[in-house]
């Protein structure tokens, strides 16, 4: 009995490790899409994380290269959240949006765990017609 009650108590604390993992990368992204939306590029760029900081140096750098390369995060009409994965050990969040004209984007957001919490270690637009969803 006392087997079962550990197994089932492990089980459940490990569900729940995960469920916080994918809330809080969630979350994450989700505050960075508000501050793009918001135009505030200093907030967007503090979820980049640190290699990302370093490559693009500044928010402004940073605003270009969004605004440009990404502009369905920058103004998303819906944002919906699909799997999450582990590859070689990075955690791989993928993500639809939808743009404002109604193209649907596929992106695979890397994350990086720092100890100031979730951090957006690169994103991938993938090919959305390839992609079961």
């Amino acid at each position: 009995m006392l087997r079962f009650f550990l197994s089932a108590l492990i089980a459940v604390t490990l569900s729940l490790s995960a469920q916080a993992q994918e809330a809080g990368i969630e979350d994450t992204i989700s505050r960075q899409i508000q501050a793009f939306q918001a135009d505030d590029f200093d907030q967007a760029f503090g979820f980049a994380s640190p290699s990302l900081q370093s490559m693009f140096r500044t928010p402004d750098n940073f605003r270009r290269m969004v605004t440009q390369g990404y502009p369905m995060v920058w103004r998303p009409a819906q944002v919906d959240y699909l799997e999450q994965r582990t590859e070689d050990g990075t955690i791989w969040q993928k993500v639809m949006i939808t743009d404002q004209k109604g193209g649907v984007h596929v992106l695979d957001y890397r994350m990086l765990q720092t100890q100031e919490g979730w951090k957006i270690n690169g994103v991938a637009l993938l090919d959305s017609s390839a992609v079961a969803v």
